[in-house]
């Protein structure tokens, strides 16, 4: 019978585990030498490939060696260089209209004696139409105002001389006629009745000199009303207000909506100083709506001096007389507004029609007056001098109407 040897057996057992535990370090020292030869490869790899991958923009990260020369001066590290393509609605309507969008030079003479021009001044216009021989531009009456030469510098920087065929002072107005020779682009007229406040809008003009500016704000308001005196008459004109920066230059620019359409013609910023402060006045300009300068273009452009209507009365609106007043004048309780009549010119169309101071005119040729501003824009854009209207009108509280005959008056 056989038998086992305690000691023969622990000693078979010691050295199998011995080979086992030798096997296993010798492993882990492969595993580490592998992995170190690896990393070693791969930071060779990587700083041998990086500005081949970054060329190829597979590489966006920057990389760099963390290693330092004696100048405390990094190594050079990859970058990826990106391109960006940025097209929105903004830049659409700006590349739309801007080529129509010139400068015009106001040139004077230097002396009497010399027949040499000298830049007076500069602003901006708008080319809203062109046929085979000509382009007309629409720009401020101030811009040209006491031109001897006007020149109109186009999108391209070519310059070109320029025919005054109108101007209107009470709108600030000017149409001017250039060869068609180089015109490209000629700009869309917009709808400013549907603007909202809070819309974009986009001025383009040439503040300061600087051609084709642009500056991006929203509409403010779409009915300002600001006081506007030419020729001894003072009316209160309609205009959008705008945030978009409007500066010296700028006038008779664009005022374009998210369509790239002309909405306004910039005219004015205010630029004074606060009464209270030392502070001025910033992001308040002014624009005359497309639709109220359409029909004075349309005028101008025909050539000459517009003659406006004239009724011959000095008038203030109903909603500004004071209570006590407005009792006096013992209107009807459905009559809300309507003009009175302050004063009545001596030999004029209102005195040679029965008008007089007291009387609450509340409508003309039909059409019923709800405002001062409202009656001024619909009496200059839409009845002519020498027409005949239907006026009616309050005395004492009792109704009236009378034929008058429009008179005319030039604004320059």
């Amino acid at each position: 019978m056989g038998y086992y040897d305690d000691n023969h057996i622990g000693s078979d057992s010691e050295s199998e585990g011995n080979a086992r535990q030798t096997r296993e370090t010798r492993m882990r020292g492969g595993w580490f030498f592998s992995g170190f030869i690896g990393a070693v490869v791969g930071m060779v790899c990587l700083l041998i490939f990086a500005p081949i991958l970054s060329d190829l923009g597979v590489f966006p990260y920057q990389v760099s060696t963390g290693a330092q020369n004696s100048n405390n001066v990094s190594n050079p590290t990859f970058n990826r260089q990106m391109n960006v393509n940025v097209t929105s609605l903004v830049t659409e309507a700006v590349d739309k209209v801007s080529p129509a969008v010139v400068a015009v030079i106001n040139l004077q003479k230097a002396n009497f004696f010399d027949n040499k021009y000298t830049e007076s001044g500069i602003g901006s216009g708008i080319i809203y139409k062109k046929d085979n021989q000509y382009a007309y531009v629409v720009t401020n009456n101030h811009v040209v105002s006491g031109a001897e030469k006007v020149e109109v510098r186009l999108n391209d920087s070519l310059k070109t001389n320029a025919t005054i065929l109108g101007k209107d002072s009470l709108y600030d107005l000017a149409v001017l006629r250039i060869p068609v020779k180089n015109v490209k682009t000629v700009a869309e007229f917009g709808n400013s009745s549907k603007l909202k406040r809070g819309e974009p809008a986009i001025a383009i003009g040439n503040p300061l000199g600087f051609s084709g500016s642009v500056t991006e704000g929203i509409i403010s308001s779409t009915s300002r009303t600001i006081p506007v005196e030419s020729n001894n008459a003072s009316i209160e004109a309609q205009v959008l207000q705008t945030d978009a920066a409007i500066n010296p230059g700028n006038s008779g620019g664009a005022l374009v909506n998210i369509a790239g359409q002309v909405i306004g013609i910039n005219s004015s910023k205010i630029a004074s100083t606060g009464s209270d402060t030392n502070e001025g006045v910033e992001g308040i300009g002014f624009a005359i709506p497309i639709n109220v300068a359409k029909p004075v273009i349309s005028k101008l452009e025909s050539g000459g001096k517009i003659e406006r209507p004239m009724l011959g009365v000095s008038i203030v609106d109903l909603s500004m007389v004071p209570n006590e007043e407005a009792k006096q004048l013992q209107l009807p309780s459905d009559v809300k507004t309507g003009l009175v009549v302050t004063d009545v010119q001596s030999s004029s169309p209102a005195a040679k029609s029965g008008l007089e101071a007291g009387d609450v005119i509340t409508e003309i040729n039909g059409h019923k007056i709800k405002s001062y501003i409202e009656f001024s824009t619909y009496m200059y854009t839409e009845l002519r001098a020498g027409q005949t209207v239907n006026i009616k009108y309050y005395r004492m509280g009792k109704v009236h109407t009378s034929k008058l005959t429009l008179g005319s008056k030039t604004f320059s």
